[in-house]
């Protein structure tokens, strides 16, 4: 297993809820604040026992975590130690990673996440290790992430986006997005024959061979060609509601080809705020032909997408 440590709204995702772990004593809380490059601190304020600590960010499904607890087995804690290293390359694909807290004896203390670090795409443990001891998970503190709210990474090829949440035990986590290049939405307008959606890229731009392509979740069946334009690096994407309902109810994903089908795939996701699940959150309305609905969505990562769903009668309809 790779390891590596460097120098130095909602909490909680829809459909989950808190189970009782009562084996589970952990002493130690941590707020988060964000600042507008995307760094996330890790503050803890009540810090006695953890002086020389590092804090451990463990990828949660890793081959030492055993896929974790929480994740339907395994062990929570794992042998401390790892090497120190300098560099984000080091970081890229490792499934630990330890960041030093700094700070006064009896004070916080602090540990800083970059906001350009490349932690894989999932889901992230967080534990205080100090010497001598086993990984212990932390708890969620207060967090300030109002500085993430329209973030706008200019220039960045990619686009690392790092959320606190609060996990099924009352665990502090972190959900990590990665993406290069990257396509965010912005603004959904839905009309009776369509579906806009304005957005930016990062790390590619729409050119005149750009198109989108909406393919069924499922795998099966040809995908359809949607309207991509733009101009520099933001974009018009209009999704057509006829060909969708052609092929019934279905789900379908988006992605986008801005340079043509010789450029990179890129998938539509919402991904440059402070919220971790947007699913029941960002909500949108249906429109309805001849039985059928059409409605666009986020799904519980973020991305962008779109279902056709039979109608409700109206007697049952609840929006």
């Amino acid at each position: 297993m790779k390891t590596a440590a460097i120098p130095p709204a909602p909490r909680r995702p829809t459909g989950t809820a808190f189970a009782a772990r009562p084996d589970a004593r952990v002493p130690w809380s941590a707020g988060c604040v964000a600042d507008a490059s995307g760094a996330l601190a890790f503050v803890v304020t009540e810090s006695e026992g953890l002086a020389g600590a590092r804090l451990l960010l463990r990828r949660r499904g890793g081959a030492e975590s055993g896929g974790g607890a929480e994740a339907g087995g395994g062990a929570e804690a794992g042998a401390p130690g790892g090497e120190e290293v300098r560099s984000a390359d080091e970081v890229r694909g490792a499934e630990e990673v330890r960041l030093p807290f700094t700070g006064t004896r009896g004070g916080p203390l602090r540990a800083v996440l970059p906001g350009d670090l490349p932690l894989a795409e999932g889901f992230w443990e967080v534990h205080a290790e100090a010497p001598g001891h086993e990984p212990v998970r932390l708890r969620p503190g207060l967090d300030d992430l109002r500085a993430l709210v329209d973030r706008d990474p200019r220039g960045a090829a990619a686009v690392a986006v790092h959320l606190p949440y609060t996990s099924k035990y009352g665990n502090l986590a972190l959900r990590a997005w990665l993406r290069a290049p990257h396509a965010e939405a912005g603004a959904v307008h839905v009309a009776p024959a369509e579906t806009t959606v304005r957005g930016r890229c990062y790390g590619s731009a729409p050119t005149a061979a750009a198109y989108a392509e909406l393919r069924p979740a499922d795998g099966e069946g040809e995908p359809v060609r949607a309207e991509l334009t733009g101009e520099g690096r933001d974009f018009r994407l209009r999704i057509a509601h006829a060909p969708l309902l052609a092929q019934g109810p279905r789900r379908w994903r988006v992605g986008l080809r801005p340079e043509g089908a010789r450029g990179p795939d890129i998938r539509l996701a919402r991904l440059l705020d402070d919220l971790v699940d947007r699913h029941a959150v960002y909500t949108y309305p249906a429109t309805a032909h001849e039985g059928l609905r059409v409605r666009p969505y986020y799904s519980s990562g973020n991305d962008f997408a779109v279902r056709v769903t039979p109608a409700a009668p109206a007697a049952e309809r609840a929006d």
